[in-house]
């Protein structure tokens, strides 16, 4: 950073700052959405849009940000979201964001497409450590992932089931983006595909994701993959109460409410306009957690008054990450961290559990 950085406080400031440091091609890929980037500003919008209703005179002297995800207790109900590449906005990319994790006792969610191995970022954090999935066209690869990420000590496996294909991000396309050269994929890919091909006419991305996804993916397979894995499966990608009640039938333990950060079906409802409904079907079968526009702690508030467990987030980790490294991710999670326990003050809060559907201003 080009100074004390006293002028970054909040997480918008952060991003306008990593804007500034960041090579056009990484920061496009990182902050993109599909097509007309509708759903990417909607979700940011929906949350303006909800309006609280505060209490009073509660005596708020002590609060208590604590809560419970599938039974780990974690400080705050905030983790760190599955992000890929994140070598690309600094040279200790996954490892930096580990090292912050354990320092806050932040959970984090490893992607599959990490640029550092697995076994090296469950090293580097005593947090609860989740693994986001991918299903591979070559099933018997998916299956020994699976089995290496449970012997490296991950809690809990994340699969992504809203990319039977990847989402086309029109910056994506128009920097062509592709790996640097010492940059790779850290775990084995289909077809030796640790790196993406560089195209002049589209995202290396894209072209990896259509030779590595499987389109044929169904409720089956959510069968299929508890069929190996001792752990916990929850499903990333779910904005339908209907499928979250096929998600609890099918054994998930958790759902998370999400439309991958607007970067898959532009105009997809917006993920807190999805919560309710989804909160509605799953009545308490399983744990729900939202990703998708958190930038502030009264956005926490809503989406736990609104059903969820806890929050996700991504961006913004990867604007302190580019910023400050392990610092900066840190400064990141300790920023939203100090809004909710602000907001849950003015909102007449002391604990988690306090914060409930009628701090939610109806029209």
């Amino acid at each position: 950073m080009t100074d004390d950085g006293s002028t970054l406080i909040n997480l918008h400031d952060m991003e306008e700052a990593a804007r500034e440091r960041l090579p056009p091609m990484i920061f496009g890929y990182y902050a993109s959405g599909a097509h007309d980037e509708i759903t990417l500003r909607e979700n940011r919008a929906c949350y303006e849009r909800i309006a609280l209703r505060p209490r009073v005179l509660t005596d708020v002297s002590q609060r208590d940000l604590s809560t419970t995800v599938l039974g780990a207790r974690v400080p705050v109900p905030i983790l760190i979201a599955p992000m890929a590449f994140q070598r690309l906005a600094h040279a200790d990319g996954e490892l930096a964001t580990a090292r912050a994790a354990a320092r806050g006792g932040w959970g984090m969610v490893l992607s599959t497409l990490s640029t550092t191995p697995v076994e090296q970022v469950r090293a580097a954090t005593s947090a609860t450590l989740w693994f986001q999935l991918y299903v591979f066209r070559d099933r018997e690869m998916t299956r020994t992932l699976v089995e290496r990420v449970e012997s490296a000590g991950c809690s809990a496996l994340v699969l992504t089931v809203d990319t039977p294909i990847l989402g086309r991000r029109e910056r994506d396309v128009r920097n062509h983006f592709h790996l640097p050269a010492d940059v790779s994929i850290a775990h084995t890919m289909p077809g030796d595909m640790q790196r993406l091909p560089v195209l002049e006419d589209d995202s290396g991305l894209a072209a990896h994701a259509h030779r590595m996804l499987d389109p044929s993916l169904t409720w089956r397979d959510i069968e299929w993959l508890g069929s190996f894995t001792r752990l916990p499966i929850l499903l990333k990608g779910i904005l339908r109460a209907d499928d979250a009640r096929l998600a609890v039938e099918a054994g998930a333990a958790g759902i998370i409410v999400s439309n991958h950060g607007g970067r898959q079906l532009d105009t997809a409802v917006a993920t807190i306009r999805a919560l309710p409904e989804i909160a509605q079907a799953v009545a308490g079968r399983a744990e729900i957690l939202i990703d998708g526009g958190v930038r502030r702690g009264t956005d926490i508030i809503k989406a736990i008054a609104l059903g969820a467990r806890a929050v996700l987030l991504g961006r913004p980790v990867l604007w302190g990450l580019a910023l400050e490294g392990e610092k900066g991710v840190t400064r990141v999670m300790e920023m939203l961290r100090d809004e909710l326990d602000l907001a849950m003050a003015l909102c007449g809060c002391r604990s988690i559990e306090e914060l409930s559907a009628d701090l939610i201003a109806t029209y």
